[in-house]
């Protein structure tokens, strides 16, 4: 079953849309540093170099690599919500949701499939942007040292020190499109069409990401307990010391939403009168 689900979203055109859309993104980010990349670091680094004598290469493929994640922020749930968010609507809106409910098959394992299936494009996908984002992004610029721009603090991370950090940072990006997957197949439990919950799920996670980011105190007792909240909290890698802590509590929370995501599926999906 996992096969021809994955058979499914594979020979679909728009799949690799989402794929398309992440080297173009990317190669953009790419050219506009290759081409005024000096400007830009002069800029970021104006508070700082008449402070400090900041030596050696700074613009090298690991900072670049950290702009590219930082503006995809937004565009990567989308792209996972694209494929997500049809597994369950899609057949709904094909009128195969009810043949394929006759096989001798729980809907259980129908919605745990079709989740796994999402979970492994998603996973593609963060696969994909680690050798477009970073794999490339060494080759043009190079390697060094990686100064890492806070809002109060500089990060200087040393070169030998860096590798290991994106490693763990995309496995935990993995984690959070995990959960992206999981709203967004539980809003496709929900329709008779791919449109609703691909679109749910952005103005969720962009309503949520409002809440998130904004510092009033009307908005911190619930911040932390929103996904989008920890969604970022690959960010704390590229920390020093790594706040282990921090991260392992956000890793949690994800893992809890996804679990409460797909639960919830489940519960519904057994319960819902398929007419389509």
């Amino acid at each position: 079953m996992l096969k021809l689900e994955l058979y499914k979203i594979f020979r679909r055109p728009r799949t690799y849309i989402s794929f398309g859309i992440i080297t173009a993104f990317a190669m953009v980010i790419q050219l506009a540093l290759l081409a005024d990349g000096k400007n830009f670091i002069s800029f970021a680094l104006m508070g700082v170099t008449e402070q400090f004598e900041i030596q050696g290469k700074i613009l090298n493929g690991y900072l670049v690599t950290y702009i590219i994640l930082q503006s995809l922020l937004v565009q990567i749930p989308l792209l996972v919500a694209l494929v997500a968010g049809d597994v369950l609507a899609g057949e709904a809106g094909m009128g195969t949701l009810r043949l394929l409910l006759t096989k001798p098959v729980s809907r259980t394992k129908v919605v745990l499939v079709k989740f796994t299936a999402s979970v492994c494009y998603a996973l593609l996908l963060i696969t994909w942007l680690a050798v477009i984002a970073l794999v490339m992004s060494v080759i043009v610029f190079g390697t060094g040292d990686m100064v890492n721009l806070k809002s109060d603090t500089v990060v200087i991370i040393l070169k030998d020190d860096i590798m290991w950090r994106y490693m763990a940072a995309f496995g935990f990006a993995a984690l959070a499109m995990t959960t992206v997957a999981s709203l967004s197949l539980l809003l496709s439990a929900f329709a008779d069409n791919a449109i609703g919950p691909i679109m749910g799920t952005m103005g969720i996670i962009v309503v949520l990401m409002i809440f998130s980011t904004l510092d009033l105190p009307v908005f911190s007792v619930i911040r932390q307990y929103l996904f989008t909240t920890h969604m970022i909290g690959w960010k704390g890698f590229f920390d020093d010391p790594v706040p282990y802590r921090a991260i392992a509590n956000s890793a949690v929370v994800l893992a809890v939403y996804t679990i409460l995501f797909v639960g919830a599926t489940v519960v519904w999906f057994n319960k819902k009168d398929i007419q389509s």
